[in-house]
């Protein structure tokens, strides 16, 4: 017995407490405000009485953000009109944080947000999604694979959607966003280009009306039996999901192949199976081991590839998974290099990123026209899209890079990366002491600094009273977890 009369007196670890911090902008909102410059505490809801903490943080889109809450409701705000895109995601996000209403009572795991649509994971592994039409698997959509990627049904004919809601002119001449230049009907690339760039200005001209008939409400995403989906990422309009067996599922638009079916199905209206390590699709001079060829064929390059995916990733209009050998493969829109190829062409099938095999990929994520990586040894690449300094290169200029570029800024020096994240054109890691850097456009403050400069190099972002856990970028705003210091 103790000296105390028996009653053993136990220390209880106590129970972390988790907060989350923003910083930038969500249309509509901020509208009559500041730019949010440095970062502010996110308020849990006050109806959220058995919260008093955060447990993840999930970025969002084109103004709005989400996050999730300890007890794991799925908290979301925003932009209530249309200055922003949020009222296409249903539910009409509020300036103030408030839980979004889904159509279940499970606590919510993990969730991913496009530009106008979201993605989530209930504790039972159930898929919900909503927001943008094109985005939300329907029954009214058949995709014709036998057709070359047609589309039947009369839902969707009008291609009105835009990956970005900007001015033409902040844009610059690398304006991109609307309806879709197909490169296959053999006019020159730069043709193709022209009428993106003229499609996209058209269209931010005259924004689509607030109707609600362009969203879609939550709904469950119906999977093959005994399909466990264990995470999810979303695009522009597409949505990846991968299962418990590191398969991958995707749905959505397809345009530029990202989503991996070897054509440029405009619509896929239910989730198919992406063949990312099916060897036997693939000649030997095609998709996995090209366009660099330092992989084999057969048994042998899927070997050499991996057995399974472990990570996925969406950018704006293109995608990368990471298989179980640290192997990356991309695929989709290669206007700007962001799939790493050393090319500007677009990717129709999950394509190893071979300038990198020496180099075992842990992480990765995608931008609207950039995408970063981390390796197992902390280091750092950038490759794509780069007007704005989005790829830490310490360059601002409208070069892009086509294939993997270390990112060897001084202020990283003797720091290993953990976790990587992007929005639109800005850029945020935090490495294994719990610091946050970042980098890129910063119109809006994007970038956590105090100020609206845009950084072509890694910079610090002062945290202060509170120990980092993860960040996570949204289209035009960076959301941080942190621990409460006791």
């Amino acid at each position: 017995m103790s000296e105390n009369g028996g009653r053993e007196e136990v220390k209880m670890e106590e129970e972390k407490v988790y907060k989350v911090l923003m910083w930038g902008y969500l249309p509509g909102v901020l509208s009559h405000k500041s730019p949010l410059t440095s970062p502010v505490e996110v308020q849990l809801p006050e109806n959220a009485i058995d919260d008093r903490s955060w447990k993840d943080v999930c970025g969002g889109g084109c103004g709005f953000a989400m996050a999730i809450s300890g007890s794991g409701k799925l908290i979301t705000w925003g932009s209530a009109d249309d200055q922003g895109q949020s009222y296409l995601t249903s539910g009409k996000h509020g300036e103030t944080p408030e839980p979004f209403l889904l159509p279940t009572e499970d606590r919510i795991m993990k969730a991913a947000a496009g530009w106008a649509h979201c993605v989530s994971i209930s504790e039972k592994n159930d898929v919900y999604t909503w927001g943008w039409k094109e985005c939300v698997p329907s029954s009214k959509v058949v995709a014709n694979f036998a057709a070359g990627g047609s589309v039947e049904g009369d839902a969707f004919r009008k291609e009105s959607v835009l990956i970005d809601q900007e001015s033409p002119r902040s844009q610059g001449s690398k304006s991109v966003g609307g309806s879709v230049a197909h490169q296959d009907n053999k006019k020159p690339e730069e043709t193709a280009k022209r009428r993106r760039i003229a499609t996209a200005k058209q269209e931010l001209e005259s924004p689509p009306p607030a109707d609600e008939s362009l969203s879609a409400p939550p709904c469950i995403v119906e999977l093959d039996p005994g399909v466990k989906i264990t995470s999810v990422a979303a695009g522009g309009r597409h949505t990846l999901a991968l299962s418990d067996v590191g398969q991958v599922w995707g749905w959505g638009y397809g345009g530029e192949g990202q989503l991996g079916l070897g054509s440029r199905i405009k619509i896929v209206a239910s989730p198919h199976l992406i063949p990312c390590l099916d060897a036997s699709l693939h000649g030997p001079d095609q998709s996995l081991g090209s366009p660099q060829g330092s992989i084999t064929t057969g048994s042998q390059k899927r070997k050499a590839l991996g057995s399974y995916i472990k990570r996925i990733a969406c950018g704006g209009r293109h995608s990368a998974v990471i298989t179980d050998a640290g192997v990356l493969l991309t695929f989709g829109w290669g206007l700007y290099g962001q799939c790493g190829l050393g090319n500007t062409n677009d990717v129709l099938r999950p394509t190893c990123v071979s300038s990198l095999l020496n180099t075992r990929i842990k992480a990765v994520a995608g931008g609207l026209w950039h995408s970063v990586c981390l390796c197992e040894h902390g280091h750092v690449y950038t490759f794509g899209g780069n007007q704005f300094g989005q790829l830490g290169l310490g360059t601002g200029t409208d070069h892009s890079e086509t294939s993997p570029r270390l990112v060897d800024a001084s202020i990283l020096e003797n720091k290993n990366a953990k976790l990587v994240s992007c929005g639109a054109r800005h850029s945020a890691i935090m490495t294994e002491d719990s610091k946050i850097y970042s980098w890129g456009w910063n119109k809006y403050g994007q970038l956590g600094l105090g100020d609206t400069v845009d950084r072509n190099d890694p910079c610090e972002v002062s945290i202060d009273d509170c120990r980092p856990k993860d960040v996570a970028c949204g289209w035009w705003h960076t959301l941080l977890l942190a621990e409460r210091h006791p």
